[in-house]
């Protein structure tokens, strides 16, 4: 079986823009399959912003941004994802790319979601976040079990989770337990969970930000280990577009802007079945120069690696978590992959007189 090579796309969204978030996935996704690309992925809600404004601003001051980010959501049957599933067919490449997405049921339900996009143009898997994480509730509801499936595509059977979502161990298993073999995990840019301040005290400054960059690669990595199986890290990138759009309107800009940029900034990164990072590079877009680089962090750009699906299988020997490694008898995981609605319509037949 040939390598499978996989494009991350470490990178920032036209902030509350979906036209132009698309127009920019859709070149990159011509970039990456120009570069050998088979598999292309986007970040956590990518399309076309994260609600990073209700980690830092109060509740209070949000309603023009939580407007703004209905508008800028988009259906996850529209001509935005249309657009995405010829470029999937075009390229001959499978597509994964988190957004907000915009639900038929009202005017302002959210989720925030991923599409797993084959490459005959097809929708091969839609998933709505389980659970919105901390101040994401205040943006997006709650999703569904229907989206917990695997991906077969031509270059491997391919899952993944967003953000928090991999914290999860049951949401989790639910992957293992379809022979995964490469698994995505999407995350924003950076994750604010309190603005630092200093103590005038003996015990020095405040407890520090949280550290997103430990905490995603530990989540990732476990699940690489236990599930045998590659694992792409897709972060986000705050650029000054986002900043701006974030701090407008707010009542106190320069705390909240010192926060965007002080924050550590996610990292876009492979890891193998052991959960050890797996060799990258990126691509000179000109002269076709592979530059080996670990990670991507604070720079945008297109990070690269070739994974060798075979190495999924060794491991298996030691630790199969759905099988030779599994108590079956003693344990059993059941999953509703049921798509909930509001509201079920039954309308009675017609009857001619």
């Amino acid at each position: 079986m040939a390598p499978t090579r996989v494009a991350a796309c470490h990178v920032a969204s036209h902030f509350f823009s979906a036209r132009k978030s698309i127009e920019k996935a859709i070149s990159l996704v011509h970039r990456a399959a120009g570069n050998g690309a088979n598999l292309v992925v986007f970040p956590e809600t990518y399309v076309s912003a994260f609600p990073l404004w209700s980690a830092l601003r109060a509740p209070t001051e949000n309603h023009d941004h939580f407007c703004q980010m209905v508008q800028a959501s988009i259906y996850a049957d529209g001509e935005e994802v249309q657009k995405l599933q010829e470029a999937a067919r075009v390229t001959r490449t499978v597509i994964s790319i988190g957004f907000s997405e915009r639900s038929h049921a009202s005017i302002a339900c959210l989720y925030n979601s991923n599409l797993i996009i084959g490459t005959e143009g097809e929708i091969a898997v839609h998933h709505r976040k389980l659970m919105p994480t901390f101040f994401e509730k205040l943006t997006w509801s709650p999703g569904d079990g229907y989206g917990l499936r695997i991906a077969d595509t031509p270059y491997g059977r391919i899952g993944g989770l967003i953000c928090g979502e991999n914290t999860n161990p049951l949401a989790r298993y639910s992957l293992m337990a379809q022979q995964e073999q490469i698994h995505i995990s999407t995350w924003p840019a950076i994750w604010p969970t309190r603005i630092p301040k200093i103590s005038n005290t003996a015990s020095g400054p405040s407890s520090p930000n949280y550290d997103n960059i430990l905490a995603n690669r530990l989540r990732a990595a476990a699940h690489c280990f236990e599930a045998k199986c590659f694992g792409v890290m897709c972060s986000g990138f705050l650029n000054q577009e986002a900043i701006d759009a974030i701090i407008a309107g707010s009542s106190s800009p320069q705390i909240i802007k010192n926060e965007l940029e002080n924050s550590p900034q996610g990292v876009t990164m492979f890891l193998d079945p052991t959960g050890t990072p797996l060799a990258a590079f990126i691509i000179e877009n000109d002269t076709k120069v592979q530059t080996h680089t670990d990670f991507l962090q604070k720079t945008e750009d297109i990070l690269y690696a070739d994974m060798e699906l075979e190495q999924c299988i060794e491991g298996k020997q030691y630790h199969d978590v759905v099988g030779g490694y599994q108590r079956l008898d003693v344990f059993q995981l059941q999953v509703n992959r049921s798509r909930n609605g509001p509201a079920v319509f039954i309308e009675s037949p017609s009857t001619e007189r």
